[in-house]
């Protein structure tokens, strides 16, 4: 399903009429190239155009269509007019941690000599490939020495050639494409393709999918057969799982096509690099990667505007028209496992039902906060908010595709994040607005996918709310912010002292701080303060049973309920008062 997938979005892609969309055609790959030999008829070295711009602290080579690359192993294989240094020029080149084998280099270079003398003779007699094969002839790598890109080539970046004045790279010109898609469709078919049905030559090898986070700068493949026990019957590599040569170039062409660099179509959600498309032209293929993406660092706010305006529209219906009720959209999430990739989650819904899935994702998160907050945050930064450190790095690493699979399911969301949401506001003493969501939204989607019946947690401070450990989280509010005003200035609160244990385990804490709370009422100079601050607490403490007292431990759900309550308690006494707001606001002291 997800390679007929990747097949179809190829065949839509290379018929698109828009050239920044449109795929490299069969038998084809775009690869960027940082150097250029330029030669001229005669197969003398011009220059060596540097095509490499900078962006952020790499510089990065131009892309260029050249002939499909082969699978490179511990073998020698050659590329058809455009390969590595060692390659190209048979150069020694010094890289670190890598000893140089010179006997090595020089069967690579013959290879790829080789490539090109068993083209056509008519082929071989085209004006650029006449001058590369003069140039091989002549090359003379102490000359080759003296131009100022000499200490970049022994780095063993990509090369190719280009004859002066052409447009085309050599690689490029007609007569070498039309040799090359004939060599290509040469094969005879030796087996059924699972993407086509069709009887095809089966690819061998498949190429390398490249730009998933974390895995081999080479790439990594999908379907991948180097040892025995992964073969069976006697088959070996991809006869394990016949795919034609053509539909394995078009997947993994439009898979790479995917994960590119600045490609719109990807994102980043934990470990997972993933990606996401529709059988057709759709909105949400542009926006989705703003619902779930990161914001641009030059200007962040921009996402958050975006964003608005998207759930705004998923809310009005902007995505239920039959078009998008009918049209499917494919999310896949992969992740790196040594040279190979593991498929973390595979999504396929319409693009109404999406919509909707996203717009109650978001509706599960809203919940009162500063200014400075958002009320669509993406996946990113909730997942950091809930590492420790707050760093990307700290994620649990199957945590990003859990949450990814109940976000687009409409599922209830993983107990591994509510657990790591109230384990680091335990460890970090405190409550902030991204992990407040993450609670609020698993909560509720958890009772209300249950089907408990129990009140779900409201978006403010819900002085009706009579779970125990919500009114137990606005007491310590109440009792922190009575500290507060009645010691101005404190180093540190009752919540860098006591926060962790009153909402594990509040009967070891609380009493002592209901006797602490006369002490520091005591303090306060305006007495009118004082009252409001005594109701309050009365206010919150009647909805609590007398005979229970507290408890002596909260489970899991508790304590998030826990934290609830205070954020909204500590949110409602920094909220000023507008007959607008919920009747919370109007018991604020």
């Amino acid at each position: 399903m997800i390679l007929q997938s990747l097949y179809r979005l190829y065949e839509r892609r290379a018929a698109a009429s828009d050239p920044a969309e449109r795929l490299a055609p069969i038998g084809f790959e775009a690869k960027e190239i940082p150097f250029i030999l330029e030669l001229d008829r005669g197969g003398r070295l011009i220059q060596i155009r540097d095509t490499r711009i900078q962006l952020g602290k790499k510089k990065i080579g131009k892309t260029e269509l050249v002939p499909q690359g082969t699978k490179k192993t511990s073998g020698v294989t050659a590329n058809l007019l455009w390969d590595t240094a060692e390659y190209v020029l048979g150069v020694v080149t010094v890289m670190p941690g890598k000893t140089a084998k010179p006997d090595r280099i020089a069967e690579q270079h013959q290879a790829f000599r080789a490539r090109i003398d068993a083209l056509p003779d008519a082929v071989r007699a085209d004006a650029g490939v006449a001058a590369v094969l003069a140039f091989l002839d002549t090359l003379d790598l102490e000359a080759l020495a003296q131009y100022p890109q000499w200490d970049e080539l022994l780095s063993n970046p990509l090369l190719t050639f280009q004859l002066a004045g052409d447009a085309d790279l050599v690689c490029q010109r007609p007569a070498v494409r039309a040799a090359w898609m004939h060599m290509q469709s040469g094969a005879q078919p030796d087996g059924i393709c699972l993407v086509t049905g069709d009887a095809a030559p089966i690819e061998r090898l498949h190429s390398a999918i490249k730009g998933v986070w974390g895995a081999q700068t080479s790439g990594a493949n999908i379907v991948s057969f180097n040892l025995d026990a992964f073969s069976s019957y006697g088959k070996t590599q991809g006869q394990n799982a016949p795919v034609g040569q053509v539909a394995a170039t078009m997947y993994t062409t439009a898979l790479n096509a995917l994960l590119a660099r600045g490609s719109r179509q990807r994102i980043q959600v934990g470990d997972t690099s993933t990606v996401f498309w529709s059988e057709q032209k759709t909105d949400l293929e542009d926006d989705f990667a703003l619902v779930f993406g990161e914001p641009a660092k030059d200007d962040p706010a921009e996402r958050t505007e975006r964003v608005r305006a998207l759930y705004e529209s998923f809310l009005s219906g902007k995505y239920a028209h039959e078009h998008d009720q009918k049209t499917r959209f494919y999310v896949l999430g992969l992740a790196p496992n040594a040279a190979r990739l593991s498929v973390r989650f595979w999504h396929v819904d319409t693009v109404a039902n999406l919509a909707q899935k996203i717009a109650q994702h978001f509706n599960d998160l809203l919940i009162a906060h500063g200014p400075r907050d958002t009320d669509t945050p993406s996946v990113f930064r909730l997942l950091s908010a809930c590492a420790a450190q707050g760093k990307a790095d700290n994620i649990p690493p199957n945590l990003g595709g859990e949450v990814m699979r109940a976000i687009l399911g409409g599922t209830a969301y993983p107990a591994t994040w509510l657990a790591a949401a109230v384990r680091r506001s335990r460890a970090e003493q405190d409550v902030n607005a991204l992990r407040a969501a993450v609670i609020k939204a698993c909560i509720n989607r958890s009772t209300r996918l249950r089907r408990t019946g129990e009140k779900e947690i409201a978006v403010s401070l819900d002085i009706e709310n009579p779970n125990l450990a919500y009114r137990l989280g606005r007491l310590f509010a109440a009792l922190e912010k009575i500290q507060e005003e009645a010691s101005p200035g404190l180093n540190a609160t009752i919540r860098d002292r006591y926060y962790g244990a009153a909402s594990a385990s509040p009967v070891t804490v609380f009493t002592t701080l209901m006797r602490l709370k006369n002490h520091h009422l005591s303090k306060l100079d305006n007495r009118g303060r004082a009252n409001n601050f005594e109701r309050l607490i009365g206010e919150i403490m009647a909805g609590v049973d007398g005979s229970i007292g507290f408890p002596a431990q909260l489970p899991l759900q508790e304590q998030g309920r826990f934290a609830i309550g205070y954020y909204h308690q500590r949110q409602s006494f920094f909220t000023k008062a507008n007959p607008a707001t919920n009747n919370a606001q109007e018991q604020t002291p």
